[in-house]
């Protein structure tokens, strides 16, 4: 079973976390304001990209396809990240993380759940208790950044009010999944619109989530590269 290695990070410090990758989900079309979820299913439309029967949506992808960062390694240029917040379910706790689903989008217009796959997932190496920050959740802001060139173009912002509740992910997880088995979870959030509705792929994709109380913020980052060796 695939292991991911982290750091919780809480009021009492910070311990390590062997977390065992079960499973893996990424929902979409997630906002809690319906109108942004229009926004982004039309920003979609225009890469081609058509919307689900149901929305919000929920893919299942590879246990294996997660990593805290590093090289991601790409078969097309058209492939691109999202901001995302990522619950880990383990043993009746929830941990919080931050992350990336990229995906190629390119494939993306054919089949959804296949694109998924093709790049894995991204996600902070440090966590944080859930318990410790569902009080002010609404009020976290999380970001992203393009890496293309030599600039650092901000792609996404956002607070987690806009994004369905904790509590209402896992519970849509847990209808959704046969077996309603959550133990070892991870998923994905789902994420909002990019600033002026374009998709923009580069060199390199950074996600932050920030708590604007204590000013403490988890991240990830990590560069793209296009497997261009063999003619």
């Amino acid at each position: 079973m695939h292991v991911l290695n982290l750091v919780v990070k809480g009021k009492g410090g910070t311990r390590e976390l062997a977390f065992p990758v079960k499973r893996m989900v990424n929902a979409g079309y997630v906002g809690r304001d319906q109108e942004a979820v229009k926004r982004h299913i039309e920003e979609l439309k225009v890469n081609g990209i058509l919307a689900p029967e149901e929305v919000p949506t929920l893919y299942p992808v590879a246990s294996y396809l997660v990593k805290t960062g590093g090289v991601l390694e790409v078969v097309e240029e058209e492939t691109s990240g999202e901001a995302e917040f990522v619950v880990l379910l383990q043993e009746g706790q929830k941990y919080i993380g931050v992350g990336s689903d990229h995906t190629d989008r390119k494939l993306e217009a054919d089949s959804i759940i296949k694109a998924k796959q093709m790049c894995p997932n991204v996600m902070s190496t440090t966590v944080w208790p859930y318990e410790e920050v569902k009080s002010v959740w609404d009020n976290l802001e999380m970001r992203s950044w393009v890496v293309k060139g030599r600039n650092r173009i901000l792609y996404q912002e956002t607070r987690l009010e806009a994004i369905l509740t904790v509590e209402d992910l896992v519970s849509f997880v847990k209808q959704k999944v046969t077996d309603g088995d959550l133990e070892s979870m991870v998923i994905f959030s789902g994420t909002v619109a990019a600033i002026g509705g374009e998709m923009i792929a580069g060199e390199g994709f950074e996600v932050e989530l920030r708590n604007p109380e204590t000013g403490e913020s988890l991240g990830c980052d990590y560069q793209v590269k296009i497997v261009d060796y063999v003619k």
